[in-house]
């Protein structure tokens, strides 16, 4: 199914994501395939009727909300603005070397009296004319995700319950405060979508198509191939009694990933293969350290830097200064699923052209993810305000927010999965 240009409406996903992000909702599949190219409460004194959650009564208001500054900063917004919602990226497939005519080689006869500047015959190379034109890839991401928030303000009927105006003021920056931290919440849920396609997208493509092979690296399998081959250890006994071996081998991994992204390659991407006569083509990536982008999954992180070696975690940690980001959970905020991940991505179908829902990945261990910043991002296409006039019966407006952004995971730039399974 190819990706629709038209706006999909993305409250319930969002809303899913968030809400299981948050805690609120059990640890359950997600599918977002076709939105990628989480005591008691009153008093027996009686509430005001509007809001009827604030009691009538005349003691110190306390506001129970504080600012929320939100997760995944470090992957990339870009503004694609309101007139654009398809991303139309070019890149250009690596040319292999030509042979010489500068010099009388093994293969071919350049110098000889009375040859010209053409082939001669084909024992000669071609003339300087010869045309090699540049090979360029087109690929089109098109992520047109909407939603909207609201929010009522009475204009008097609530004061009842305040005694000044202070504590008024104090009341409406409180619940905008919440408000906002809603808002927050929905975009982080959003970009926690976008980190969690790429996830399933790197091991989809990686594990059941064998596309780029070497960007779903198995953590427990590595370090079993490397120190213990024989009688393997599961992933409950290197999350335990070998924790500081499996720690140790598990940063140096990841470091030693991150450096080899650095080299121009096609092995941790997918290189859109082109066969052209007898000659294939690839495209070619390489990821400088400032382009590199790392999440990595909290909880195990700490225990590295408390237990076996603190002095990696330094603010240039692998390198990547503020290009780093620890989560406490990837899906889920439950305490048991929070190194897991349900979820279904999309994947670019090499036959069609066009994208297809990718199968379902379900992984109970992930340990983070190494990426371009163009591997994955989001992009800010529209996020108004409009406030009504009052409402001259009732005595009260709304505002509305409206979102629209898109979510973008590119195949074809670097990103390298780090998961465990026995």
């Amino acid at each position: 199914m190819a990706k629709t240009i038209t706006p999909l409406e993305g409250y319930a996903l969002i809303t899913q994501v968030a809400r299981q992000a948050t805690g609120q909702e059990s640890f359950a599949a997600v599918n977002a395939s076709t939105f990628v190219s989480a005591g008691e409460t009153i008093l027996a004194t009686g509430t005001e009727n509007v809001l009827n959650a604030v009691n009538i009564v005349l003691n110190r208001l306390v506001l129970a909300v504080r600012p929320y500054p939100g997760k995944f900063l470090t992957v990339q917004e870009t503004e694609g603005g309101v007139f654009s919602n398809r991303v139309r990226k070019v890149s250009f497939y690596s040319k292999d070397a030509l042979p010489s005519g500068y010099f009388n080689t093994d293969q071919f006869t350049n110098l000889a009296e009375g040859y010209t500047s053409g082939d001669n015959g084909g024992v000669s190379t071609k003339s300087q004319w010869e045309q090699h034109q540049p090979m360029p890839l087109e690929m089109n991401f098109v992520s047109n995700i909407t939603w909207q928030k609201c929010i009522t303000e009475y204009e008097n009927q609530v004061k009842i319950a305040i005694r000044s105006i202070d504590e008024w003021t104090r009341f409406v920056e409180g619940y905008l405060q919440e408000h906002a931290n809603d808002i927050t919440t929905e975009r982080e849920a959003f970009t926690r979508m976008t980190v969690l396609a790429k996830m399933a997208n790197i091991y989809d493509n990686a594990v059941n198509n064998t596309i780029a092979p070497e960007s779903a690296v198995n953590l427990t399998a590595a370090f079993n191939a490397y120190f213990n081959p024989g009688t393997p250890y599961t992933t409950a006994d290197l999350l335990s009694t070998y924790l500081k071996e499996f720690t140790e081998f598990a940063v140096a991994t990841i470091k030693e990933y991150s450096d080899r992204l650095t080299d121009r390659s096609a092995r941790f991407h997918d290189p859109m293969a082109k066969t052209v006569g007898a000659d294939t083509f690839h495209i070619l990536r390489h990821t400088p350290k400032s382009e590199q982008r790392l999440i990595l999954y909290g909880p195990l992180m700490k225990k590295v830097e408390a237990m076996v070696m603190p002095e990696v975690f330094g603010p240039n940690y692998l390198e990547l200064g503020e290009n780093y980001e620890s989560v406490n959970y990837w899906q889920v905020n439950d305490g048991t699923n929070d190194m897991a991940i349900n979820f279904t991505s999309a994947v670019y179908d090499h036959v069609t052209g066009t994208q297809i829902a990718g199968n379902n990945v379900q992984l109970d261990n992930v340990v983070g993810i190494l990426f371009d910043r163009d591997a994955l991002l989001t992009t800010m296409q529209l996020e108004v305000a409009h406030t009504t006039p009052i409402e001259a019966r009732k005595g009260y407006r709304n505002t509305w927010l409206t979102y629209n952004k898109g979510a973008i995971i590119d195949q074809t730039e670097n990103a390298i999965l780090f998961y465990m399974a026995d």
